[in-house]
């Protein structure tokens, strides 16, 4: 497995026809703050932080690290995007000799229902093939998610298994990059 280390990271600010996928910056920090004390945003992953907290924890330049993308639409953050290497001993990975990449999103509600997650996700999944041939790609969500069912399979994510966690069924996927050309 190659890692999202200093060679492939940090990309350039990924662009799609409408957003821009790039790296976190001190402008962007108050709508983290807000994405992660959204009520509806922490629906589906273990409930919304309290607001006093992430101020005294989201530090003032949020940190920058491989395989986190902020999403940017005319200049302000509506969501994050991430692709990190899950634990090789977590009980639902597809290889069990190596750590996949696994993609995670969260959109602040206003962003919800225009497409954007899907564009940001196509946009870094094919960032991720070019930077990572041939390497697969996992997504987790709770079963009780309709929208992030809907997108996983709009992704191109294929239901490898289902299981409990977290006091809720959760839907496990593989998404396979194309291999690299010779």
């Amino acid at each position: 497995m190659t890692e999202l280390g200093p060679d492939v990271w940090p990309p350039a600010p990924i662009r799609t026809e409408r957003l821009v996928l790039r790296e976190p910056e001190a402008r962007d920090r108050p709508a983290i703050v807000e994405l992660f004390s959204s009520p509806e945003v922490g629906t589906y992953t273990g409930g919304a932080r309290p607001r006093e907290e992430l101020e005294r924890a989201v530090p003032e330049v949020p940190r920058r690290r491989p395989g986190l993308f902020v999403v940017d639409l005319d200049g302000a953050m509506i969501g994050i995007i991430e692709l990190n290497h899950r634990d090789a001993d977590h009980r639902s990975q597809v290889r069990p000799d190596d750590g996949e990449a696994e993609l995670g999103y969260l959109f602040l509600p206003q962003a919800w229902g225009h497409g954007y997650a899907a564009e940001a996700c196509a946009a870094a999944l094919d960032w991720f093939a070019s930077a990572l041939p041939g390497e697969p790609v996992t997504l987790v969500t709770q079963t009780a998610n309709d929208r992030s069912m809907r997108l996983a399979v709009k992704l191109g994510f294929v239901e490898v298994q289902r299981f409990e966690e977290w006091g809720a069924a959760q839907w496990f996927g593989r998404w396979s990059s194309p291999p690299a050309s010779a």
